[in-house]
């Protein structure tokens, strides 16, 4: 039996009002030899070896129809299409006269945009006996911008550098929120702070004035 979680969701407009959501929660993530099992044990009629090397051959081949730029439908699990963005190490284009260009090698495949098929919403609904699995509140801190600012310099006068993991563990935010004001607190020059690296590498250091 699924739960679902009621989540209080951020307020962004400064309304003082405190909504919710729902998320289905999720009792752990299955690897794929335990998700072919599972689904083996359903369908008798395909072993094993035949389920891993359709699966296979269907996600190296959406790879390269996507990477040619189709949008790929499957019916009843979803269309896949992929997400550009700008390098980090770039700046956003524009279309303002007399401004640099960007080429090709600056635009990079970002991720892949999901949108299920509604066959396979229905299925999932069909299937779903939910009960009640708790609240979530969100967890204001304690300290202002300026103080976790300070304390993450403070850490990196003893360390080398800094990861999110460490500025949420050190200031008692989550991780996304913490990955947010950090690079924040890198484009203000006046933190004294700077990135280096790109997504899951991206490091904070000093800049040179400490």
């Amino acid at each position: 039996m699924a739960q679902y979680i009621k989540k209080e969701m951020p307020d962004l407009n400064g309304t003082g009002e405190k909504k919710a959501y729902y998320k289905l929660k999720t009792w752990r993530k299955l690897d794929a030899d335990e998700f072919v099992k599972r689904c083996c044990s359903f369908h008798r009629a395909y072993g094993e070896s035949v389920v891993k090397g359709v699966l296979s051959a269907v996600c190296e081949h959406l790879a390269y129809e996507i990477a040619n730029g189709y949008s790929v439908k499957i019916d009843g699990l979803g269309t896949f299409t992929a997400k550009l963005g700008v390098r980090e190490d770039k700046e956003m284009d524009s279309f303002e006269e007399g401004t640099a260009k960007l080429n090709a090698k600056s635009i990079e495949v970002t991720g892949v945009s999901y949108r299920a098929d509604k066959n396979m919403v229905r299925e999932i609904d069909m299937n779903c006996d939910l009960e009640r699995g708790g609240e979530e509140r969100l967890m204001k801190p304690k300290s202002t911008l300026k103080q976790r600012t300070e304390k993450a310099r403070q850490f990196l006068k003893k360390n080398v550098y800094m990861r999110v993991d460490e500025y949420a563990s050190l200031t008692g935010l989550s991780y996304s929120t913490a990955s947010r004001e950090l690079r924040k607190i890198a484009a203000d020059p006046e933190s004294g702070i700077i990135s280096q690296g790109r997504k899951s590498g991206k490091l904070y250091l000093l800049g040179k004035k400490e």
